[in-house]
Formats: C-alpha cells, sequence, structure tokens
C-alpha cells in the first residue's frame, strides 16, 4: 500500500455516497496526492473510474478482494 496515500474507508455506503466522498478528499489535496478508496458498494466499479477521469484524476490501479473494492487515485492538476 502507497504509505504517503490517504485511506478513505467507505465500506457500506451506497452510491452516490463513495464517489461524492472520494471527490471532496481529493479536492482538499494537492495535485499529485494519492487516495485510496475501499468500498463495497458494486456500483463503485463504474462510478469511480467514470469519476476519476470525469474531474481529471488518474486512476492508478484498481482490485476486489472479499467483496472490498479498491482504487488508487491520484490527484489530478
Amino acid at each position: 500500500m502507497d504509505e504517503d496515500a490517504i485511506v478513505l474507508d467507505l465500506r457500506g455506503l451506497k452510491c452516490p455516497m463513495p464517489v461524492l466522498r472520494a471527490r471532496r478528499s481529493l479536492r482538499a489535496l494537492s495535485p499529485g496526492a494519492r487516495v485510496i478508496v475501499e468500498c463495497t458498494d458494486p456500483m463503485a466499479a463504474i462510478d469511480i473510474p467514470h469519476f476519476a477521469h470525469q474531474d481529471g484524476h488518474v486512476l492508478e490501479g484498481q482490485s476486489t478482494q472479499n467483496g472490498v473494492l479498491t482504487f488508487r487515485l491520484r490527484r489530478g492538476a
């Protein structure tokens, strides 16, 4: 895991809350900062990558393990 990244534990939240919380967190950071989003809402597999692209952030990776979706995001300019 990226040691300087902020981890957002959004497990249990339903759409659109994971995206809204990730967006708010990224807005508060400097460009290049990293956020790791952990959630359980299956729609996040579509919503988080879409929001990252739409807002100009970089989706550095995503994975699923034991029902938890994990997204590694880097704040864009």
